[in-house]
């Protein structure tokens, strides 16, 4: 079943891959220039993606509505059903931040599952409207409105499942250090031959399976985890400003000192190390958070 919805899934791209890039385009043209304001739609604040601590809100709002009908309480419906609108609305601006810096295979299914979404919160608008033009007390057919809500949750489901393979399957908005635990050891931290720890410059280097940045300000070294916790992006080759290193994918900031994010879109810290000088030259071990 899954393999079957997944192949269905990705039959879409020949429309979505250019609508993707056209959305690509205008949202980011819209929301990259309000930094701060992009940053509180992904969640930085938080610690953790705003859109999907968001996106359950209006699920669990909808439902309500179609329980509502069931039980024969069309006030408390309609009145579901505007908050759930609201809702929906709302969970869209935290998602749309998220899509500016989604790419690839990832962006394609992100339109798919926000066609979806639109199609869903047009269907709920109309069933709204229907239901405006009823009489508010006395017998009236409220069949359609009703069934319209229906369709429209399910339209809504089927939009949360292609966000959830967006997530689950692609890693989109996921920590690429979340199974990276603390070590406790000193290892010897590898250097290319020609290496140089100029100032201010990004350096490369190997600490057994795992990659390192370094960065040398004043008499200090500073080490982070070369991959960056958004999307997997080379911080060696990002650029140093204001006591922090930029990922050259997205403009992710991470201060030097300890690996805080400063700036999205990431949401989550970066992993940071603590060098020594050993017999066999240089060594690190991850800092615990």
């Amino acid at each position: 079943m899954g393999r079957l919805l997944t192949r269905l899934i990705d039959a879409q791209a020949a429309w979505a891959r250019p609508l993707g890039d056209f959305n690509h385009r205008w949202l980011g043209a819209v929301l990259r220039p309000l930094g701060p304001v992009k940053d509180l739609l992904h969640g930085r604040w938080l610690g953790h993606p705003l859109h999907a601590a968001s996106t359950d809100i209006p699920i669990g709002i909808l439902l309500l509505v179609i329980v509502f009908d069931l039980l024969g309480q069309p006030a408390a419906a309609g009145v579901a059903l505007v908050v759930g609108i609201v809702a929906m609305a709302l969970s869209a601006l935290s998602g749309s931040a998220d899509y500016v810096d989604t790419d690839g295979l990832a962006r394609i299914r992100a339109t798919v599952h926000a066609t979806l979404m639109v199609a869903a919160l047009v269907l709920y608008i109309v069933s709204l409207a229907m239901r405006a033009g009823l009489p508010a007390e006395g017998p009236a057919d409220r069949t359609v409105p009703v069934l319209l809500s229906v369709v429209a949750f399910v339209v809504l489901n089927a939009g949360a499942y292609v966000g959830g393979d967006v997530v689950y399957a692609l890693g989109n908005m996921v920590d690429r250090h979340a199974f990276r635990g603390p070590g406790t050891k000193w290892i010897r931290l590898e250097l290319p031959p020609d290496a140089e720890l100029a100032e201010g410059t990004p350096v490369r280097a190997r600490l057994g399976i795992n990659t390192l940045v370094l960065v040398r300000v004043g008499e200090s070294i500073h080490a982070l985890h070369e991959t960056c916790a958004h999307a997997g992006g080379p911080l060696s080759q990002g650029i140093v400003a204001d006591g922090c290193i930029e990922c050259p994918w997205h403009g992710s900031r991470f201060r030097l000192s300890d690996g805080r994010a400063m700036k999205g879109p990431t949401v989550y810290d970066q992993p940071r190390y603590e060098i020594r000088r050993g017999e066999d030259g240089w060594e690190a071990r991850r800092v615990a958070d």
